[in-house]
């Protein structure tokens, strides 16, 4: 029986979808039961008192949820979320429900069994209730008491080999599409870069020290699986250098209906008869490709690699064998400034595993050691670029400039050039202009 009537949170079960509310209404009716027979080390009750609060904060239009402050475990400065309700005498249950971020593996592949120990080891020290995973990437466990935390980590570490996540001011959780392992795709090894990263900076993910968070998150090809290029303070693309390749009777094979547009992905519905022109040519961004006398053909000067063209005939088009990685930087969600996209720093890399990523790892700490100088408290990598201009970023890199680092004209015509580019300068001009002009 339950503890709270829910007529708010009911209307969410009327609709024609799967609701998170009849999940947890089954769950909380199976942790009362116990046919398992838990020792539960927390409320049996926490989610009968979470759907309670819920409906209590849909009643009032506000949450019911108080700032955690303090609170992790032993050594760590990141990977537990405080979080306290404030009417802790109508919810016992929740009057602790921290929340607590789990490294995700690289690629997000498990084994059953192993997801199996985890929601064993949760059902027994939390709520049993878990995100996976959340918009940071991590296994999200949901909802236990303070005493709890050391436990948890405790097993986590020493009997299932697994650390704990990021949070606050540090490195976030690195977060990877599959890669090669599973798409054709992607143009370097995202699993094994996400991996290494993220045991190599295993001091900037478990003890803050940055102004703000910071992300990394790794896509194998520029279809953006994991949306790096719009979330990640650093964005790793997979990209090339040389020309996209083109079977040319695969080409044919797609105009002349052997083979489905988009790999069949539209299967079950008619679109008719494809039509390169229109569902190719037509739509590249650039207009750097042409279809005449039966034969396609690609300027790819002009090529911005968005992949559409490939994605629609993968059969006839695939990515260059020059392959590598982008490096963009600045993008985030909306917090002291609004929204904003990654801005290309590397427009090129190669991914070489043998000397450990370290062209790579030489910019990550270049960009950092600038940040961690100018960032203002709660000022993300893309506000500080905003605020003092790609050009200090350049400088803080040592990175050159050049034409794929320019997103539009200059506003401003004037030029302003540093003290010590012209130092001297005009002396030598004036004494050039008089001996080739003055007698």
């Amino acid at each position: 029986m339950a503890k709270h009537e829910t007529p708010l949170l009911d209307q969410l079960v009327s609709g024609p979808w799967p609701s998170f509310v009849d999940d947890l209404k089954q769950y909380a009716a199976a942790r009362a039961k116990n046919e398992k027979n838990v020792e539960y080390q927390i409320p049996v009750d926490v989610v009968d008192d979470l759907l309670g609060i819920l409906e209590l904060s849909f009643k009032d239009g506000e949450t019911h949820w108080k700032h955690g402050g303090i609170v992790g475990v032993f050594g760590y400065g990141g990977g537990v979320i405080g979080r306290y309700c404030d009417q802790p005498e109508k919810f016992p249950g929740v009057a602790h429900f921290h929340t607590m971020r789990v490294a995700q593996p690289a690629g997000k592949y498990y084994k059953a069994s192993y997801l199996k120990e985890l929601c064993d080891l949760w059902e027994f020290r939390g709520s049993g209730l878990t995100n996976m995973h959340g918009s940071t990437g991590d296994i999200i466990f949901l909802g236990t008491t303070t005493p709890q935390l050391e436990e948890v980590f405790f097993e986590l570490t020493h009997t299932h080999n697994q650390d704990l996540g990021g949070s606050g001011s540090n490195l976030r959780t690195p977060a990877d599409c599959i890669g090669a392992s599973r798409c054709e795709y992607a143009c370097y090894d995202t699993q094994d870069l996400c991996h290494t990263l993220t045991n190599d900076y295993q001091d900037e993910l478990h003890r803050p020290a940055f102004p703000y968070k910071f992300k990394f998150k790794f896509d194998g090809c520029p279809n953006g699986c994991v949306a790096s290029i719009a979330r990640a303070d650093i964005s790793f693309i997979g990209t090339w250098k040389d020309d996209i390749r083109i079977d040319q009777d695969a080409v044919a094979g797609y105009v002349n209906g052997e083979f489905k547009p988009n790999a069949g992905a539209h299967a079950g519905r008619d679109w008719g008869k494809f039509d390169i022109q229109k569902e190719v040519i037509g739509l590249c961004p650039t207009e750097c490709m042409k279809y005449e006398n039966g034969k396609l053909e690609i300027d790819n000067r002009e090529c911005t690699r968005c992949m559409h063209c490939i994605n629609v005939m993968p059969r006839a088009l695939r990515p260059g064998k020059e392959k590598g990685l982008s490096m963009l930087v600045g993008a985030k969600a909306p917090i002291l400034d609004g929204a904003q996209m990654g801005s290309l720093l590397v427009p090129f890399v190669e991914v070489n595993k043998e000397d450990g990523y370290q062209a790579i790892k030489d910019v990550i700490e270049a960009i950092w050691d600038w940040w961690m100088e100018e960032g203002k408290n709660r000022e993300r990598l893309g506000e500080l670029m905003k605020r003092q201009g790609f050009q200090k970023l350049l400088e803080a890199t040592g990175i050159d400039p050049m034409p794929q680092h320019v997103k539009e004209p200059r506003h401003n015509p004037y030029i302003f050039w540093k003290e010590e580019e012209v130092q001297g300068g005009w002396e030598r001009d004036v004494e050039e202009f008089r001996k080739n002009h003055l007698r």
